[in-house]
């Protein structure tokens, strides 16, 4: 195995299986909440202060308030385990829940703001034609804002492979099942062995400057 990879191959893949979810999410969500927050929708204040929560509020504090909602004993997590015998925490759909929620708010801001400017007279026009907002959606405003989506898209999946406060609460760091790239980096520091660390740290950078040249150049098209 290359030296690259022999610190923590888990840890690399399981990354990767994240990244991979998450993006498949942002693009669901990210579009479907960008262009609901552009739009006059009931709550619409209340959303986005929901939406734009984790770029003022410490993750480390998010992740704990979900775990003590999560959890075993929590509000949710309760009646999962009791009648679905179902434990979030500390597994892979909670470290995919904690990606998506830190990078979420990277990828509708982009996308809102692109279709409240460039967008906003071509939506009207298309209301005025009679289009619906499913069709206007998919037919004027993903065209449009194409490159805006990409560009949402890079941050929040970056974002994503460097999320540590959130995923070390939620997946609980347990080394081969939860330990993520980022969080294999802090294991390595702890451990004093900083030459792993900084093979780790190179890796992690580069996947996140291909991701960004790849989706930059998606954008492109």
């Amino acid at each position: 195995m290359t030296p690259w990879l022999d610190c923590s191959p888990a840890a690399l893949l399981l990354s990767l299986e994240v990244a991979g979810v998450v993006l498949v999410l942002f693009l669901v969500a990210g579009i479907a909440l960008g262009y609901a927050l552009s739009q006059p929708i009931p709550f619409r204040n209340l959303l986005d202060a929901l939406v734009s929560l984790p770029l003022v509020f410490p993750p480390i504090a998010i992740g704990f308030f979900l775990l003590m909602l999560f959890g075993r004993h929590g509000v949710i997590g309760d009646p999962l385990h009791q009648y679905l015998d179902w434990d979030l925490v500390f597994s892979f759909p909670a470290l995919v829940m904690a990606a998506f929620i830190a990078g979420l708010p990277l990828v509708v801001k982009p996308i809102q703001s692109a279709i409240e400017g460039s967008a906003r007279e071509l939506i009207e026009v298309s209301y005025t034609l009679g289009k619906g907002r499913l069709e206007t959606l998919f037919l004027v405003v993903i065209p449009v804002v194409r490159r805006h989506i990409a560009a949402g898209l890079t941050l929040g999946v970056g974002r994503s492979f460097g999320e540590v406060g959130m995923t070390l609460m939620l997946g609980g760091n347990i080394l081969g099942s939860t330990e993520t790239l980022s969080l294999a980096i802090y294991n390595q520091v702890l451990d004093g062995n900083f030459a792993c660390a900084t093979r780790l740290s190179i890796l992690l950078g580069a996947l996140s400057l291909g991701l960004f040249l790849l989706l930059r150049r998606l954008g492109r098209l």
